[in-house]
């Protein structure tokens, strides 16, 4: 995951490095005589590595834009917070200044994808967010099988 604008603009970089480097490879492969399924059997490793460079791209700059996954239950909460974070222009120290932590915490968490952080932490986070506009909002949703009446209250 692409978590600031140096990273960000790291990959769009290399991501056009490999691409020349690909095309460059299969063209060569073609010179050598190989068949089409031979080049693509040699070069998919390459195009997975740079497909997964060029989702990453994607995804931060949804991120930029504010276009957010829905959550299930909670998971992914960490990628959440950190894509608030870069929707919202906040450095990794920016945050911990706001949260009175130091960066090397926000760096760490960041790291492990929010994993384990404490509620209370989880509620100081969001509240930085809500503080420069970003509320998240859950709600809950029944689903019941045919034929079961839904959960009394």
């Amino acid at each position: 995951m692409i978590r600031n604008e140096d990273e960000y603009q790291e990959a769009v970089s290399r991501m056009k490095v490999e691409r020349k480097r690909i095309e460059d490879q299969k063209a060569d492969l073609g010179k050598e005589g190989l068949s089409a399924e031979q080049i693509k059997r040699l070069t998919d490793p390459l195009l997975s590595f740079h497909q997964q460079l060029v989702d990453d791209i994607d995804n931060y700059e949804r991120l930029k834009r504010g276009d957010f996954d829905v959550l299930n239950n909670l998971h992914g909460i960490g990628r959440t917070l950190i894509g608030v974070r870069i929707y919202l222009g906040l450095s990794q120290s920016a945050l911990a200044e706001k949260l009175a932590v130091d960066q090397s915490q926000v760096s760490r968490d960041e790291r492990n994808e929010y994993h384990n952080i404490s509620v209370t932490r989880l509620h100081k986070i969001l509240d930085v967010f809500s503080a420069l506009g970003v509320t998240l909002v859950t709600h809950v949703n029944v689903n019941t099988p045919a034929g079961k009446p839904p959960l009394a209250a």
